[in-house]
């Protein structure tokens, strides 16, 4: 194994772990939103498709920890000088943002979304 592939492991499972203590991996859905369902329909009003609003909450909160995890290989990535850094963190900051509109479902404040406008 090369040393990037073993600090790579190392750091992936330094911050699941962190996250594991942070409560990153224990998020709860709000509770009037369990048992629910996500509607879509299509211009005529027809449902298209009902998703169970556990199955977006599960994919959601999945978008987020991987959001993290590239956070936290974007700041110890050695080859990026501190602008690129910057510019790079803006993007994941503003797709923070753009997830606002599903802080509906977390039952815990903490657990919400936050983008650059906070």
């Amino acid at each position: 194994m090369d040393e990037n592939t073993l600090y790579e492991l190392v750091t992936d499972a330094v911050t699941a772990a962190l996250e594991a203590h942070d409560g990153g991996g224990d998020v709860a859905l709000h509770r009037r939103m369990i048992g629910g369902r996500v509607l879509f329909e299509d211009d005529q009003g027809r449902e298209a498709r009902a998703v169970p609003v556990e199955n977006l909450f599960k994919k959601i909160t999945s978008i987020r920890e991987k959001l993290r995890v590239l956070e936290q290989k974007l700041n110890n990535h050695d080859r990026l000088d501190a602008a690129d850094k910057a510019e790079l963190q803006a993007y994941i900051t503003r797709c923070y943002g753009s997830l606002t509109t599903f802080n509906f479902l977390f039952a815990d404040e903490d657990d919400k979304f936050v983008g650059s406008g906070t």
